[in-house]
């Protein structure tokens, strides 16, 4: 049971990289650092958008409108930060404990 949470945790790790990623390269496309007529930086930004939308849309549901502003990918930082800091521990001290008498 360790190692599938250990498993979780590297994929959590895995997710919050990818969300960073796509925010710099947000940053990039918005102040035209970067463009997406280059083929390679819109096939990037394109899987970028893939893998990220599905976690963003709840979320994007249930926080109001601020405009340009999108707070989604914060919030998604945010659980994954709480769930490998104190969920995932959580579990694991429960695990290892001995079976309650």
């Amino acid at each position: 049971m360790f190692v599938i949470l250990r498993i979780v945790q590297v994929l959590l790790t895995v997710v919050w990289w990818i969300i960073i990623v796509q925010a710099i390269l947000s940053w990039l496309l918005a102040f035209n650092v970067i463009s997406t007529y280059n083929d390679t930086v819109r096939t990037v930004w394109e899987a970028l958008k893939r893998m990220t939308e599905p976690l963003y849309r709840p979320i994007r549901r249930i926080l109001p409108d601020f405009g340009t502003l999108d707070l989604s990918p914060l919030v998604v930082l945010l659980i994954i930060y709480i769930i490998q800091t104190i969920l995932i521990p959580a579990i694991a001290i429960q695990m290892s404990a001995p079976p309650a008498m």
